[in-house]
Parts: C-alpha cells; sequence; structure tokens
C-alpha cells in the first residue's frame, strides 16, 4: 500500500529532520509510528500524505511510484490518502462553516452532487449535530472541530488514512470517539492507517504493530534522526 524507501526530508537541505527513513504499511494494515516532539515524525507523515517533497528516497503508493507531490500529485494519488492533523484551528480555513470544511474535498474534484448526502452522512459518523455544522470554526470547541477535520479526511474515501498527532489536543471520550470513528471506516473501507504519535498505549492498543522511532521493526530499517 504504502513504501517509504530511504527518505531524507525537512526544511533545510543542510540539516534534514528526516534521514534515511524506510517505512511500509500494508494494505489495510495499521501502523503506529511512535516518538518523542521534534524527532520528525510530522514530516515524514506530511511526506506520505504527499504534502511535502523529500529531499531523497522513494514512495510508493499502491504500487505506483510517487513522482509530485502537492498539486502535481495526479488526483487518483491525491484522493488515495486523506490527512488529519494535531491542530485542528490550523487546518481549518476560519472562513468556512463545518459543513462546507467537510464538503471542500468534493467540491475541488467536481463531486458536488454528492455534497449534500456524504455530507449528512459523515456528520452522523462524526456525532456533528445540523447546528453544529453551521458554525464556523470560531464558534465551536476544538473537540468539534476535529470531528469536522476526520469528516473531511473521510469525505473522498481515502485507501490510506494518516492521522498525525490526532488525539494530542482531545480529552479522553472525544479521543475514544474519534478512534472509534477510524476504526469504524477502516473495517468497512478496508483502508490501511499511519498513526503517528508520541502516546505508546494509544498506538500499542490502536494499531495492528507500532514501530519506534530509531529501532529497527522487522525488514525495515532504521528510523534515524
Amino acid at each position: 500500500m504504502l513504501e517509504l524507501t530511504g527518505i531524507t526530508a525537512g526544511y533545510d537541505r543542510r540539516d534534514p529532520v528526516v534521514r534515511d527513513v524506510t517505512l511500509h504499511v500494508a494494505p489495510g494494515e495499521a501502523v503506529g509510528l511512535l516518538g518523542p516532539s521534534g524527532c520528525g515524525k510530522s514530516t515524514l507523515a506530511k511526506v506520505a500524505a504527499l504534502l511535502h517533497r523529500p529531499d531523497a528516497g522513494t514512495m510508493t503508493l499502491d504500487g505506483t511510484l510517487v513522482r509530485g507531490w502537492r498539486h502535481r500529485a495526479p488526483r487518483e494519488q491525491r484522493t488515495a490518502v486523506g490527512v488529519v492533523f494535531q491542530q485542528p484551528r490550523l487546518a481549518a480555513d476560519p472562513r468556512l462553516s463545518l459543513r462546507e470544511l467537510i464538503a471542500q474535498p468534493l467540491r475541488s474534484t467536481g463531486r458536488r452532487r454528492e455534497v449534500p448526502h456524504r455530507v449528512a452522512e459523515l456528520a452522523t459518523l462524526v456525532g456533528l449535530s445540523d447546528e453544529l455544522l453551521d458554525r464556523r470554526p470560531h464558534a465551536v470547541s476544538d473537540g468539534q472541530l476535529q470531528r469536522a477535520c476526520v469528516a473531511r479526511a473521510l469525505v473522498l474515501e481515502p485507501r490510506l488514512l494518516i492521522c498525525d498527532e490526532m488525539t494530542a489536543m482531545l480529552d479522553a471520550s472525544t479521543t475514544a470517539a474519534l478512534v472509534a470513528v477510524v476504526e469504524r471506516y477502516r473495517a468497512t473501507s478496508g483502508a490501511a492507517l499511519l498513526a503517528v504519535g508520541h502516546d505508546r498505549v494509544l498506538l500499542e492498543r490502536w494499531c495492528d504493530r507500532t514501530v519506534r522511532w530509531g529501532e529497527r521493526s522487522g525488514t525495515e530499517s532504521a528510523l534515524t534522526v
């Protein structure tokens, strides 16, 4: 499903934050990537989400070599990956209502006719009422906004979901609810999951296996920083 091989990435070629990382996620598998803050996990997650071009290494998605990132990636590859970030307020356009936020990927890919049905379906799944859907980000809590961000990540029915510290800012009940949402989606779709975080207990309960940053796991090379 996802193969990252020899990835080196960062924001300064002279001092990359990710060095020579290899990681594999099989179809339908849930993999946890565990490591401390600042080790480069989020940068690697952005590479896997096609949001950041690496300085070196290769990425294969569904058996096809990735040659472009961000808007240069083919639509088929961009829509195959859904991503949820740690801070929903940085990931959400403050001008959009939650309803518009969830619908945004459908509109941008020419699937406007699906908006009413998909938004209603996903709002129910993540636990957002009609009244909340009509609010803008400043008028809802972090947990409610993150629910909308999860719905947005699922709206195009991705085959790979990347959760980068998705629950780090949430209380225990909202964390449990959103993990359950992701698992219900994976159970019906067969999607794979890459969950990035520093909560060992959560990742080990959630995922099929957990890779610790800086250690070897099976045939994977060491994740190094």
